[in-house]
């Protein structure tokens, strides 16, 4: 048994029908040359066999005790057939038809007596491909761990035929229980535990004094004010049930010739397209924002080398650029903001991001369960997350993974969520929202009209 850390609680206690906590991810293969035609029903037959491989947090499920905090205990009566699926995309098994079903897969809330997660085989996608969906519910990991685990379960050759399913992948969940803590080790974790709290409070002072200076005008661009956005635009409001699946692609080879020239990182160029197709999707949408657009953003709290489960993240407000038509202007901007944003989250420990992304949490949470997320502002206009992937391609029985796009939850007051995920020579954009956001798939578009637009700005500007 193991205990949950607040953040993982934080998704169990913040969790409703309309906003259920679970993450998810599209995966599309491509079978091998000498595939036959049933061999998505022949994997997922050979996956069913695996019940003795599953090991936690795969096999536990929450336990809510009447006194003290929910823990994780080993599930009773576990049964493979009500996590592995398989169904066939209906014609013509194209894009629109993966996306639409990925979206109904994703809506409903997980069933909190079994453990929480899903492996869904999607056969009959066209051009001699097929899909997997995978859902796990939040609480059990956070991005950058569950994308750990499913590395680990693939294959770096095509010729690899055996199969090791994530389920089976040895998690940090499993080590830790079976260790049994010493005396010394305990009065060491007290100690520590007590200078980590006051770490804690000083750096979360520290926060918060810049929220203060920010908003009364003393600093300029320190840091992003939450709850201040004077527009309402169709990207807030209170979350409603049912969700919707798009997604978009850029080759890295170009994005990386994009960050040689302007000397920028991945996330800059990345943020500079999508706040280029949020400006041109919202003017669409009847919003003209002179203002800029404000995201919401993960930050890995993780040192080098720690591999814990559960969740290990913070939050942190990135004003993206001011409107305007010169993409070259918009990625110096957001790259000044971004070394900002830098400076804030490193200034501090790590568990005093944790406590304010919480304390930001509590309130934002407030506003939807009282259903005044229509009326009040938001924490911030969308939120955007980094996951970063392998570079080399991976395998599944011989099929080679050619796509891969991250689909997680949305926050209270957000009608979307946007994760990238780097692999294999592209940058793969995830995007997530509820069915208050009208013609979601020409958002996926636009990021990649960015991107041109981009390209070209950098190139006439450096001729």
């Amino acid at each position: 048994m193991s205990k949950l850390s607040m953040m993982d609680l934080a998704f169990f206690l913040t969790e409703t029908e309309a906003s259920p906590k679970h993450v998810g991810g599209l995966m599309i293969f491509r079978k091998p040359k000498n595939a036959g035609p049933d061999f998505v029903k022949e994997l997922y037959t050979e996956l069913l066999t695996t019940t003795d491989q599953v090991k936690p947090p795969f096999n536990q499920v929450i336990h809510f005790a009447k006194l003290g905090l929910p823990e994780w205990r080993r599930a009773e009566n576990f049964s493979l057939h009500d996590h592995i699926f398989y169904r066939e995309l209906p014609a013509p098994g194209n894009r629109r038809a993966l996306n639409r079903l990925a979206g109904e897969l994703h809506t409903p809330k997980m069933d909190r007596s079994r453990p929480m997660w899903e492996f869904h085989l999607l056969d009959g996608m066209d051009g001699d491909r097929f899909a997997v969906y995978t859902r796990l519910h939040h609480a059990y990991a956070d991005g950058v761990t569950i994308t750990r685990w499913t590395i680990r379960s693939f294959s770096e050759s095509p010729r690899t035929k055996k199969i090791t399913p994530v389920w089976s992948v040895p998690t940090e969940r499993e080590h830790r229980e079976r260790e049994r803590p010493s005396v010394g080790s305990i009065v060491r974790t007290l100690f520590s535990k007590s200078r980590d709290q006051l770490k804690m409070m000083a750096g979360l002072s520290k926060l918060t004094t810049q929220l203060v200076l920010e908003q009364v005008n003393l600093t300029k661009n320190a840091v992003a004010v939450p709850f201040t956005s004077k527009h309402k635009t169709v990207l807030n409001g209170q979350v409603s049930a049912g969700r919707q699946v798009s997604t978009a692609t850029v080759s890295m080879e170009r994005v990386n010739r994009l960050r040689k020239i302007t000397r920028s990182t991945l996330n800059h160029v990345a943020l500079s397209c999508i706040d280029g197709a949020l400006h041109r999707y919202l003017e669409e949408c009847g919003t003209d924002l002179e203002e800029p657009i404000t995201i919401q953003m993960p930050v890995n709290l993780r040192t080098e080398g720690e591999e814990e489960g559960g969740n290990r993240i913070g939050i942190v407000l990135v004003d993206l650029a001011r409107k305007t038509q010169d993409p070259y202007e918009r990625l110096r901007e957001i790259g000044f903001t971004l070394r900002n944003v830098r400076y804030q989250v490193d200034g501090v420990a790590p568990s005093s991001v944790i406590a304010y992304t919480l304390t930001l949490g509590v309130f934002a949470q407030l506003a939807e369960l009282l259903k005044l997320s229509d009326v009040l502002p938001p924490l911030g206009n969308t939120l955007v997350s980094n996951v970063p992937g392998p570079r080399n391609a991976l395998y599944l029985r011989g099929a080679r993974l050619e796509e891969s796009y991250p689909i997680s939850a949305l926050t209270p007051g957000n009608h979307m969520n946007i994760t990238l995920y780097s692999y294999d020579r592209h940058l793969h954009f995830g995007l997530v929202a509820s069915h208050a956001l009208p013609n979601l798939d020409k958002l996926g578009g636009y990021i990649h009209d960015a991107f041109i637009e981009l390209e070209q700005a950098v190139d006439l500007s450096n001729a």
